[in-house]
């Protein structure tokens, strides 16, 4: 049974995978109706398929009800957003869930507890993001508040500079009765809506210059508190929205040219950047050290070849942190190669669906806020699997909606929600241009009519 649902899983992700790509074809929602459907008929045969090797693994029944739980949540929420946002972008709802489906299956076989814990985090997320489309739909206001963005961003990643404490090297969290937080997940959010916000108002090079001093205020208090991979993603952020806000590419080549002159510095200041870059460009010199996390990431993508060992074939727990900044290896590993690719593929048609959106809308603030989100969730997948792979030095961040992580997954579900909110606002306009279009065409007949007609003559004498 597990050596045919391993080919079976795999097949209903590739049928999955090659609708959202069909969908990126399609004009308009109303003539992917279908493909939708069939989306979310492949998505539950993955979620069905991989419970069964886990149930012909384990044999225990806690499986079955905790997989029962999840189709219930699932196809609720999938089932509510079609009802509620008829408006919305269902292609990246169904993405969402399908890369949070795939996390909870490998998560459940690494750690059942860590998976209760995210699922009930998932479920919490779904319940506050279900309200934001519709506050994005309908507080226009919010791009008035570029100031409050900066500040309320530059405080919170400052408060954990201060008091936040140091793991691994890094402070990238603090905890407030018991619960942990990672802000920088958060003010990745509000750096957006800064960024966004100021872009819309800026006149000239001195706002410019002003947006650029604020950002970089983010960066370096990120920079000090060694979270350096949330520092590379807000770098990357801000450069893409200067250059999609002045479509200037002189602004863009300055600043990848200071953005290689920081990673020198960065990596003759730090020493840990040093010992990351040197586990990359030969992890098996120190193999039982520097270079552990990362071989054994290699050894188990490798392992698993095309189709995978199957859940609970392998042993991705031989990798640190593996549900969290190696969730892609250990994916590989279990479900196979092509499952993998397929999953990073999602992503990438996750990314350009809401690129797509972003360049048809006429609000440039809302343009700006989309495609914001849009490059930073790319480039944080980008950072993952390239570092789990070795195609890039590792830089500690987790996958969006796939990792283990109670503060990841709700930025990365709001993400998701305040794009379905956009995606709402540019219908929003379409249906207004329609309407003006035919109010003008009716204006034309009009016109024509009264051209055309003429008096009738009094034959009476």
């Amino acid at each position: 049974m597990t050596e045919i649902s391993k080919y079976v899983i795999t097949l209903f992700l590739f049928l999955y995978t090659l609708e959202a790509f069909i969908a990126l074809a399609k004009k308009n929602e109303e003539k992917r109706k279908g493909l939708y459907i069939r989306q979310i008929i492949c998505m539950f045969s993955v979620q069905i398929a991989c419970f069964v090797q886990i149930l012909a693994r384990t044999g225990k029944a806690r499986y079955a009800f905790f997989f029962a739980f999840q189709i219930i949540v699932f196809a609720s929420v999938i089932t509510l957003f079609y009802l509620i946002y008829p408006d919305g972008n269902k292609l990246i709802i169904n993405n969402c869930c399908m890369l949070l489906m795939i996390g909870m299956i490998i998560l459940t076989r690494l750690s059942y507890d860590k998976a209760i814990k995210q699922f009930f985090i998932i479920t919490a997320s779904f319940i506050v993001g279900f309200f934001v489309p519709e506050l994005i739909f309908r507080f226009n206001f919010l791009k008035k508040f570029t100031w409050i963005y900066a500040g309320v961003g530059i405080v919170l990643i400052g408060i954990v500079l201060i008091l936040g404490a140091t793991t691994n090297g890094s402070k990238i969290a603090y905890t407030i009765a018991g619960i942990t937080f990672q802000p920088s997940e958060f003010v990745k959010i509000v750096f957006i809506f800064y960024l966004a916000a100021a872009l819309y108002q800026a006149e000239g090079l001195f706002e410019l210059f002003l947006i650029s001093v604020i950002a970089a205020a983010h960066v370096i208090i990120l920079v000090l508190s060694k979270d350096l991979g949330s520092a590379l993603i807000f770098f990357v952020i801000y450069l893409a929205l200067i250059y999609i806000s002045t479509e200037n590419i002189g602004y863009l080549g300055a600043g990848l040219a200071a953005g290689i002159i920081a990673s020198v510095l960065a990596y003759n200041l730090f020493s840990h950047i040093r010992v990351r870059v040197q586990a990359f460009l030969d992890p098996f010199s120190d193999i039982e050290k520097t270079g552990y996390q990362l071989s054994q990431s290699l050894f188990g993508i490798s392992s698993g070849c095309w189709f995978g060992l199957g859940l609970y074939g392998g042993s991705p727990k031989s990798i640190p942190y593996v549900e969290q900044d190696f969730i892609f290896s250990a994916i590989a590993e279990e479900l196979g190669v092509i499952f993998a690719v397929l999953m990073a593929l999602i992503c990438v048609s996750t990314f350009i669906m809401m690129m797509m959106e972003g360049y048809y809308i006429r609000d440039r603030f809302y343009r700006l806020i989309i495609t914001g989100g849009a490059v930073a969730y790319i480039f944080q997948t980008f950072l993952t699997i390239g570092g789990g792979a070795k195609f890039i030095p590792l830089t500690g961040v987790t996958l969006p909606l796939v990792s283990y992580g109670g503060t990841s997954v709700l930025v990365s579900i709001i993400l998701i929600m305040i794009a379905e909110g956009i995606c709402m606002i540019r219908q929003d306009e379409i249906y207004e241009a329609r309407e003006k279009r035919r109010k003008k065409l009716e204006a034309n007949r009009r016109r024509q009519e009264q051209r055309y007609e003429r008096p009738v003559q009094n034959t009476e004498r």
